[in-house]
């Protein structure tokens, strides 16, 4: 898991990478299509911050490159406005890389 990086993809109704309309069941089912395509590139989705009503969504990835991250979008037609490798210092991201860190650990010690 060290290969990968963090990415955050950006979605604005604005620009038409987020759809006009949608409701929260249609994208949630949206989601699981997602998820599959994102397994298929080997992409981990972790959160998706989203403003349903102002148009605006905030995609948060793990991924070896912003190549995958793109090619699952593509996947499900997914337009996005940028894709962007980023770090993070938060609670959430610490634990994230500590898991990595042990992990990677407990594999060179097998």
């Amino acid at each position: 898991m060290s290969e990968f990086k963090m990415f955050v993809d950006t979605h604005n109704r604005e620009s038409g990478t987020f759809p006009e309309k949608i409701t929260a069941e249609e994208f949630s089912a949206f989601y699981q299509n997602y998820q599959v395509a994102c397994a298929e590139e080997e992409v981990i989705s972790l959160k998706i911050l989203s403003d349903m009503d102002g148009g605006k969504a905030f995609c948060l990835t793990l991924a070896k490159s912003a190549e995958a991250v793109k090619r699952a979008h593509e996947r499900v037609g997914l337009p996005f406005d940028s894709i962007s490798e980023v770090k993070a210092i938060s609670p959430e991201a610490m634990f994230l890389e500590a898991t990595f860190l042990e992990a990677t650990f407990l594999e060179a010690k097998a």
